[in-house]
């Protein structure tokens, strides 16, 4: 029975498709063909699958090089073989080293059937090496997954059981008449584990690039500088660290918050690479990526970058480690030691600012993290730190519109107890409703991004057309749901990130109710 076989034919001379037609049936094969002799042709052809291309190399209107560039640049990887009556040797070794698969002569056409019959050969086997590699990165991504699952789910765990432990410890002790100052204490604790549970989530958005970023021009090499002399003691006397940072540093855009989070990980990665002392080199340069510089990273995007190099004199990294170092709770450290997430939240957090991460490492010969952030436009700005001391009190009217019951209470609760008139609703409609009945006392709107019935950003439309100059603060659990803020409303509004507590929240609201005045 014969063989199907779809050849599309790159060829100005009908007569000379039609011979190569007639060899191919005679050698069993059931041959559906199309013949093309311009780029418009080529085009519209390879629309529609082929099992293998046969080109002329030389025609009045059409290069067979081109031909060949344009199949490529499609992204097909069908066999392409040259059957030419002018090819030169040095021309048919060109074509082989960009992707042609054979080339012969129309005068020796005995070679075609085999040289068709090894090409379709290796691209079968070429089709079935792609799927099992497939296979294998689906069964790593799996891996990766289940990894993931389970760190989430041991360290969540482990902050709800302390959680739960405290809060029926406190719950006892009240009911007991316990002492004010002993529950004090076990709310603190339940309190920290909290923090403990918002800074793994806020880890898991960054891995994610989910994370809600809030970018300026910022001065790399102050901030390095600055977490270095907080680290300094973590790192410990036993390594020494030095710091060459460029004078003439470009500014970045970038979140300083987040950078800080970067260059905090990478260094206590690399103190705990050096148990036992060692040398942490921390370096800042202006770099330019360009086409030749492949082997700094195959996702980096050309243009000019700052680059923030973190090297150390560890141990180093095989190449079965490096392959796995980027992946949420993979950890070479023994248990107890770190969670995993390091590396995950320093990758997250440069490609969610348009950078790109290289690491470069050997068993014996240490390793260096090599960081390419995006350039800033103008002066540095000074990163605003947050107030602390006691919370900032006010009078005004706020309408919270919050969907979660023990959050917009919890919020109800703190805003009331610092002296505000509190209104709340716990939908879109329902916002809108209370808004209309309370306009003219209401002097700010904190509102979900998320809500049912009507999105937070569609109520406060909706709000802003009864009260233009209503201000209004978003709150939201990861950066994709900022996108349903139109543009417009997004540069008059504050956008606040969950979870948020009683500190920052009394400090946000204080501010933009300022802003008014």
């Amino acid at each position: 029975m014969p063989t199907p076989l779809r050849v599309l034919f790159i060829e100005d001379s009908e007569d000379d498709a039609a011979l190569q037609v007639r060899l191919l049936r005679q050698a069993g094969y059931d041959v559906l063909h199309e013949r093309v002799d311009s780029p418009n042709g080529l085009e519209l052809a390879l629309e529609k699958p082929w099992d293998i291309i046969i080109s002329d190399h030389s025609m009045p209107n059409f290069r067979g090089s081109d031909a060949l560039k344009l199949v490529r640049q499609k992204g097909l990887d069908a066999p392409f073989i040259f059957v030419s009556g002018t090819i030169g040797e040095d021309a048919a070794v060109a074509a082989l080293k960009v992707g042609a698969q054979d080339y012969l002569m129309k005068s020796n056409l005995s070679r075609l059937i085999p040289s068709v019959q090894r090409e379709l050969r290796e691209s079968e086997e070429r089709r079935q090496r792609r799927h099992l590699e497939q296979r294998v990165h689906q069964l790593q991504r799996f891996e990766a997954i289940g990894r993931l699952a389970g760190g989430v789910a041991h360290d969540f765990n482990n902050v709800i059981g302390a959680i739960m432990g405290w809060a029926d410890i406190g719950a006892q002790a009240a009911e007991h008449g316990g002492d004010l100052h002993d529950l004090h204490d076990k709310f603190l604790k339940i309190r920290s584990q909290a923090d403990r549970a918002s800074a793994l989530t806020r880890q898991l958005l960054a891995f994610a690039r989910r994370q809600m970023l809030e970018p300026c021009n910022t001065n790399l090499n102050e901030l390095a500088k600055e977490e270095i002399s907080l680290l300094r003691n973590v790192i410990g006397e036993r390594i020494e660290i030095e710091m060459k940072l460029a004078e003439d540093l470009n500014i970045i855009w970038a979140d300083p918050s987040q950078v800080e989070q970067v260059v905090m990980n990478l260094c206590l990665n690399a103190r705990d690479a050096m148990p036992d002392g060692g040398r942490l080199l921390i370096e800042t340069q202006n770099v330019t990526v360009g086409e030749d510089s492949h082997h700094v990273h195959s996702f980096g995007a050309h243009g000019r970058y700052v680059l923030l190099k973190v090297m150390d004199s560890g141990g180093g990294m095989d190449a079965e480690t490096m392959a796995h170092i980027f992946e949420p709770f993979f950890t070479t450290k023994e248990v107890g030691r770190g969670t995993g997430l390091g590396l995950a939240t320093v990758y997250g957090i440069v490609k969610q600012h348009k950078g790109f991460i290289d690491v470069e490492s050997s068993v014996g010969n240490g390793t260096a993290f090599r960081v390419y952030l995006p350039l800033g436009n103008g002066p540095a700005v000074q990163p605003e730190k947050p107030t602390v001391g006691s919370l900032r009190t006010g009078t005004e009217c706020i309408l919270i519109a919050e969907d979660n019951e023990d959050l917009r209470e919890a919020a109800r609760e703190i805003l009331a107890s610092l002296g505000y008139r509190v209104i709340t609703a716990g939908d879109g409609e329902e916002a809108v409703r209370a808004f209309e009945a309370h306009a003219k006392e209401i002097d700010l709107l904190f509102v979900d991004v998320v809500l049912p019935k009507l999105n937070g950003p569609e109520a406060y439309l909706k709000m802003a057309a009864l009260k233009p100059a209503v201000s209004v603060i978003f709150t939201t659990g990861y950066a994709s749901e900022s996108n349903l803020i139109p543009i417009r409303t997004r540069e008059n509004a504050t956008i606040l990130q969950k979870p948020y507590g009683s500190q920052y929240l009394a400090q946000k609201l204080r501010e933009k109710l300022d802003q008014k005045k």
